[in-house]
């Protein structure tokens, strides 16, 4: 359950947030928390800048790497000290966000448990490294916050995130009212234009002379967005240097054209409480935009939004290139119907979202944000024949778009209708010139939807449908790919009197490719050979190898041949196939009625030896070399005790191999883990040693695991 409304209670986190942010002097703070059971970061508190400025990140999915999310799943802060190291860590960030600036990013944690994380921005002019002061700081907020999270969680009583973000207040300073006075009387002098903007980007005040400037009585323009009353400044340019001046906290300037021909020179210098705007008529060479150095763009598209009278804005076009970057790193289906969910709903501003697509001549519901699944239950599954706005976008590739619920209501007089909805786009899915589905988007408020929004939720509708169509066939080869590698392993494993057994096999996160890990259990005529391999690559060929290798061991060790001479017959195979990819397999032959073990190795990580007091151990026996390297191997085996109740364990490389670790400490980590887990239920076992190697860093291998325990008392 997600609380709401500006009354939610935050457990003294805003405080602490204000504390942080005035003892590290940051300009923006963003507080992000995990709702219950969610693996998305919701952004909960923003500080220094406007909820709708941080819209395309309110939510932050732990499958898409950012530093707030880095910092999350590492447990270790980020530093970024210049836009240079956003773009280069972080290029989805750094296209929507191209101004300097600096950041650190800090999970918030306690225990096991991770709460959330917090991101702070400075303005360039901060050191280029964290000062002990801001390091202390952020530190002991951590704590706090963390401490009352958990003080909430253990009342039953959670600090859940809002719906939608909320605002940190600006203190309110020191008014004098003489002094207040007598700035009021001052600017009503001046004869250039003064201007305030809030953190929201609204007009809070404007003195006669900046009125007479842009055209405008001053009613008009307080409390609203200057590029919504003025239509010759709905372009880009206006609100994104508005954006640039509160994320970087730096002054910036551009120059507009008031129909027919008036060039008006807009300076912007911001603060803490908003942004203070300068207004001239002189037509001088501006500071330049954000980029830093052209304006005639600028004119043009002033020029054309006085000429269409509405024009696509800066957030908007930075919120569907915030898209655009997010859904290019969607892999699967259920990753651009996340991905889509988390960020139009916060970016784009929709109560509610429904992606349907074609199956078997009927639209599917595959996504939804902000309905129920009873309604859902409803309109899924509708035969493509039925008369629907989602039916209707589909079969004519055209959006539609209803402003009211009368306008929906005269359409689609028998349409169900979700609460209090008032207003709908229905738009259609279409890739490569097929259509594939519709998405439809829903609002509490009636909406005109002007053609700049209608544009860019049609481009948005785009861009989901080509994320969509590269996930189906994805997600298609990645099925193939994984059904005929669950056919090249062993179905069941055989039972044995006095030994329990439990394998598990997990494919690697990302990638359709076949790998070539494998494992075995063969029965002998008076012993039991367990085996374990992985062929170099990820493909076809590896997978086919694979076949042959663990073929070539399972009948060798039907005979009782032993682990260093089942090994060299097989390397003698590989030479002679010549296939071109290298093995590397662990054999492991058991005689259970003498409590004995001979292994020998072809390049394998080594085995684990858990002895019946829980003290563990790593065979690293005498490896030979890789199976197919050279074909007169030799293969040295190693025999040792077996006591009743003892556990092996044999892995592939996939569970023990972290980037930048090395692999005999994973090892040894896994070791420990091994023996401080007494679980009585091998199963149980399996599964948490791969649960802890799932929460160590992202799988980018394969991983097979078998587990042997020699019963105690037998």
């Amino acid at each position: 359950m997600i609380r709401s409304g500006p009354g939610s209670d935050l457990g003294g986190l805003d405080a602490l947030m204000t504390e942080v942010m005035r003892d590290t002097g940051a300009s923006i703070g963003l507080l992000y928390l995990f709702p219950p059971g969610d693996e998305v970061l919701w952004l909960t508190l923003v500080s220094g800048a406007s909820p709708r400025v941080a819209a395309p990140w309110a939510r932050a999915p732990l499958g898409l790497s950012s530093p707030i999310v880095d910092a999350v799943q590492q447990r270790n802060p980020v530093w970024l000290g210049s836009q240079g190291d956003m773009s280069s860590r972080y290029p989805q960030l750094g296209i929507v966000v191209p101004y300097d600036f600096m950041l650190a990013a800090w999970p918030v944690a306690s225990g096991g448990r991770v709460w959330g994380g917090i991101a702070l921005l400075w303005p360039v002019r901060h050191p280029p490294r964290l000062r002990p002061r801001d390091n202390e700081a952020m530190s002991v907020f951590c704590r706090k916050a963390a401490e009352a999270l958990e003080r909430a969680h253990d009342r039953g009583q959670p600090l859940l995130p809002p719906p939608e973000p909320l605002p940190l207040p600006v203190a309110p300073g020191r008014t004098d009212p003489a002094r207040a006075t007598a700035a009021l009387r001052f600017t009503e002098r001046l004869p250039v234009g003064c201007c305030e903007l809030d953190l929201d980007g609204k007009v809070t005040f404007v003195n006669p002379a900046g009125a007479d400037l842009v055209g405008v009585a001053p009613p008009d323009l307080m409390g609203n967005y200057p590029w919504e009353v003025l239509h010759w400044l709905n372009g880009p340019v206006c609100e994104d240097h508005y954006r640039y001046a509160v994320i970087t906290r730096r002054s910036t300037s551009f120059i507009a054209v008031r129909p027919p021909d008036t060039q008006l020179l807009f300076e912007l210098y911001p603060g803490g409480s908003g942004i203070s705007v300068h207004i001239t008529a002189d037509g001088g060479q501006a500071g330049g935009p954000p980029g830093g150095h052209e304006t005639s763009l600028e004119r043009v598209t002033s020029q054309k939004a006085a000429a269409e009278g509405e024009a696509i804005g800066a957030m908007g076009l930075y919120h569907l290139t915030h898209m655009s970057a997010v859904l290019a790193e969607a892999v699967g289906v259920q990753d651009v119907v996340d991905l889509a969910g988390d960020q139009i709903v916060p970016g784009f501003g929709p109560q509610g979202l429904i992606i349907l697509i074609v199956e078997e001549g009927r639209l599917h519901a595959i996504g939804q944000r902000g309905y129920s699944t009873e309604f859902i239950d409803r309109i899924d599954g509708a035969p493509l024949t039925f008369h629907s706005p989602a039916t209707r976008a589909l079969a004519t590739d055209a959006p539609s778009f209803f402003p009211t619920f009368d306008d929906f209501l005269r359409d689609y007089p028998d349409a169900p209708r979700y609460q209090n909805r008032s207003a709908w786009a229905f738009l259609p899915l279409t890739a490569s010139g097929r259509p594939i589905g519709s998405l439809t988007l829903s609002y509490d408020q009636p909406r005109s939807f002007p053609p700049a929004e209608r544009a860019i939720l049609t481009s948005l509708a785009g861009l989901i449908a080509q994320a969509l169509d590269r996930a189906r066939l994805y997600d298609a080869k990645h099925a193939l790919a994984r059904a005929l590698q669950t056919s090249l392993l062993p179905r069941t494993l055989p039972q044995v009197a006095g030994l329990e057994v439990a394998a598990r096999y997990l494919p690697a996160d990302r990638g359709t490719d076949i790998g070539g890990d494998f494992y075995d259990l063969v029965r002998g005529r008076t012993t039991v050979t367990a085996a374990i391999g992985d062929v170099q690559g990820h493909n076809t060929a590896a997978a086919a190898l694979m076949g042959q290798v663990r073929t070539a061991v399972h009948a060798h060790a039907n005979a009782d041949t032993p682990p260093g001479e089942l090994l060299g017959r097989t390397n003698v195979l590989l030479a002679d196939l010549d296939p071109g990819l290298f093995t590397s397999c662990l054999i492991i032959r058991l005689d259970l009625a003498h409590h004995r073990v001979h292994l020998a190795s072809a390049g394998h990580p080594p085995a684990l030896l858990r002895h019946p007091g829980g003290a563990t151990e790593v065979l690293r026996v005498p490896p030979g070399l890789l199976l197919g390297v050279e074909p007169d191997g030799e293969y040295p085996t190693t025999e040792i005790a077996l006591p009743p109740g003892s556990v092996l364990a044999l892995y592939t490389d996939g569970l023990v191999e972290v980037p930048g670790t090395d692999i005999d400490d994973i090892t040894d980590d896994l070791a420990l883990r091994l023996g401080r887990d007494q679980s009585p239920d091998l199963d149980q076992l399996a599964d948490a040693l791969i649960r802890h190697a799932e929460q160590s860093a992202p799988r980018l291998d394969d991983i097979a695991l078998l587990l042997l325990r020699r019963e105690a008392g037998t």
